[in-house]
């Protein structure tokens, strides 16, 4: 917390405003909406229920298909199934680590043919690293496809200079309790349609019609953000670009400290981007390091070090197994390449200089 949060939680409590609405919800959607320059926002529950309010205005239903990236959290696709409508993944590129636009232009062109182009695609912004937004949306605008950004842990980022999470039909951010700002649990829907935003309030609040009774014509969700919970986020909202500064500072000790380490590579940054550097991620080239990144994780663990894996890949996950996937080439699957040889490095901002030297050291003396 960054100290500020209490005022806005006190207010509140002293106008007795506990529910879902009030000024804080009020005044953190047009704050956050500021901040990344972009017309309209709501406040919802969590990024999870954000995503699935996005499909919801996209007119996902069952039946349908819907584009995702592959090397993500489960939260970016689980709203999908909710919908009843399918997932197809595409494999990341290696710059970015992000959605390959070649592996959707594969994915879009084969649709295409077979009359089955995609309600959506489900673009992330993996570890605050924006994607190749230009090529990606210039491919979906080609086949009039909307496209959802999913800007979960890439708030504070910049792409060309525009805020990560505006250049979808919706963008979503989190506010969970281990993301760059936090809320303790929490979302934010985006988007210049304003009408679409005010739609989705409606839906967020179980879909109530305007009648003096309890009338509800089309399915809704209990999706809004509590008025205590936005206090939390107006206030955290104040230190964001400090955030954010901490974690590029935090990612680049990181990366002096491994530069001449031959067999690490931090993760890149794509030219005329920012990123908030949400987690410092790396990967292990395992014909120059003895360890693999799992036996490093563990190595870590008996210092009292927490560290962990990149994410699975949704393709390969239990859950999504049969599901389609197109990879970046036929003779690459970058996301299992980045899984393999991934592992997220402690990234906290309370993390001291001296915690994170410790934390450089460990690794250097197992490598």
């Amino acid at each position: 917390m960054g100290g500020i949060e209490q005022k806005y939680i006190q207010e509140a409590f002293d106008t007795n405003w506990i529910a879902p609405l009030g000024a804080n919800v009020d005044g953190f959607e047009q704050e956050l909406a500021s901040y990344v320059n972009i017309k309209a926002a709501s406040a919802t529950s969590s990024g999870t229920g954000a995503i699935h309010l996005a499909l919801d205005l996209l007119g996902v239903q069952a039946g349908d298909t819907v584009f995702c990236s592959t090397l993500t959290f489960i939260a970016s696709a689980n709203p999908i199934l909710y919908l009843g409508a399918t997932p197809v993944f595409i494999d990341s590129e290696e710059i970015t680590w992000n959605m390959s636009p070649q592996a959707l232009e594969q994915a879009l062109k084969e649709a295409k043919e077979n009359n089955t182009l995609p309600k959506a695609v489900i673009i992330v912004n993996l570890y605050g690293q924006s994607a190749r937004i230009d090529e990606l949306m210039a491919l979906c605008n080609e086949y009039n496809v909307p496209v959802i950004e999913d800007a979960a842990e890439s708030l504070g980022s910049l792409y060309k200079g525009k805020h990560s999470g505006t250049f979808g039909k919706l963008g979503i951010y989190s506010f969970n309790g281990n993301k760059i700002i936090t809320t303790s649990g929490g979302g934010m829907l985006v988007s210049d349609d304003e009408q679409l935003i005010s739609y989705s309030r409606f839906l967020a609040t179980q879909a109530r019609d305007a009648a003096k009774h309890y009338q509800h014509s089309v399915i809704g969700y209990n999706y809004r953000m509590s008025n205590i919970v936005a206090g939390i986020g107006r206030g955290q909202l104040e230190v964001l670009d400090e955030r954010v500064a901490q974690k590029r500072a935090i990612f680049e000790r990181y990366e002096s400290a491994f530069a001449n380490v031959d067999g690490i590579l931090m993760m890149p940054e794509l030219e005329e981007t920012f990123s908030n550097r949400w987690l410092s991620t790396m990967t292990l080239d395992p014909e120059k390091i003895k360890v693999t990144p799992y036996e490093l994780i563990d190595l870590l663990a008996e210092a009292n070090i927490e560290a962990r894996p990149v994410w699975k890949p949704l393709h390969i996950q239990p859950l999504f197994e049969g599901c389609e996937f197109y990879p970046h080439s036929d003779k690459k699957i970058v996301s299992e390449e980045l899984f393999a040889k991934g592992i997220c490095l402690p990234s906290d901002t309370k993390m001291t200089i001296e915690e994170q030297q410790y934390v450089i050291d460990v690794v250097l003396n197992n490598i």
